[in-house]
């Protein structure tokens, strides 16, 4: 492969075969720019130090304390075990839009980003699930570290079926109840819903002792309201299809959407929820800087 190739853009990912191989790509690009690992960030479990014994697990011996002191050392973690995260994707129909502007659906995209953290994750050696959702949870895979995991993540958001409307309120609160132990929450959806219904299962989450990431994913013509001949605007999630005027609607419809956004932000921030805004014509690089340095920032 081209070492010059830019396999954060999206555009070069949708002509590659298979999401295992764009995740490991996705993420390789992005740490050949970075300073610092970008593994670090996730693990909010890691509790302290404490000195090797024979016969412990070398995984965990942290190579930079023995650099500076010449002594082998452990990171231990609480409970003794690794740290889960749970990415949740919204598979509604909705999120298979896709504009001129954008290379992408913003399912595909939401995937792209899962896949790489699910990458990251396993990576240092943390503990990952997944779970999707249309109208109900279509699947719900529980955290493991294994390398192998990966792949069955993988090939599940390859196959997932995209299908009708989303009630993320309802869903939100079925999957604080299933997802027992505390761990970080990873949402990748459109949040095109009741923004009330949304906030009250998100607080659900919390209520959990659950650290939550919001991660929006819009397309660009869903804020940028291009559209400037009469346009056939397609129903999703149920709703008809209708003609309309666009140039008449564009200021009221930016400032409704602007107003949404405004709406989800704060409703995350009240929550101290992180919320990131991803549009389906940026690099993905620009989606994980934004996610790991607020990472960075709460740990």
């Amino acid at each position: 492969m081209d070492s010059e190739t830019n396999y954060l853009d999206p555009a070069t990912l949708a002509n590659l075969k298979g999401l295992e191989l764009k995740a490991r790509l996705i993420v390789e690009g992005f740490a050949s720019g970075m300073h610092k690992s970008p593994y670090h960030g996730f693990s909010v479990e890691f509790a302290e130090h404490r000195e090797y014994v024979p016969g412990d697990d070398l995984r965990y011996v942290d190579w930079k304390v023995y650099g500076k002191s010449d002594r082998f050392y452990l990171k231990q973690y609480e409970e003794e075990t690794n740290f889960a995260c749970h990415i949740l994707i919204d598979s509604s129909e909705s999120m298979l839009y896709r504009s001129e502007q954008a290379a992408v659906s913003k399912l595909e995209y939401a995937t792209y980003v899962a896949a790489a953290l699910a990458y990251l994750v396993i990576q240092q050696r943390d503990a990952v699930g997944l779970a999707t959702f249309d109208h109900g949870v279509t699947n719900f895979v529980q955290p493991s570290s294994r390398p192998s995991h990966l792949k069955q993540l993988c090939h599940l958001m390859e196959t997932v079926p995209t299908q009708g409307e989303t009630a993320m309120g309802p869903i939100f609160h079925d999957l604080a109840e299933r997802i027992k132990k505390r761990g970080l929450i990873i949402i990748l959806s459109d949040l095109f819903d009741d923004v009330d219904s949304i906030l009250l299962g998100l607080k659900h989450f919390r209520h959990r002792r659950h650290d939550v990431s919001v991660m929006q994913v819009i397309d660009p013509a869903e804020q940028d309201f291009p559209f400037e001949d009469p346009t056939l605007f397609k129903g999703l999630e149920g709703l008809p299809e209708q003609m309309i005027e666009p140039r008449s609607l564009q200021r009221a419809y930016r400032q409704e959407f602007e107003g949404f956004l405004k709406q989800m932000r704060a409703g995350c921030r009240n929550l101290n929820m992180d919320h990131t805004l991803m549009r389906t014509d940026q690099p993905l690089g620009v989606a994980l800087s934004s996610f790991l340095a607020t990472r960075m920032q709460r740990t």
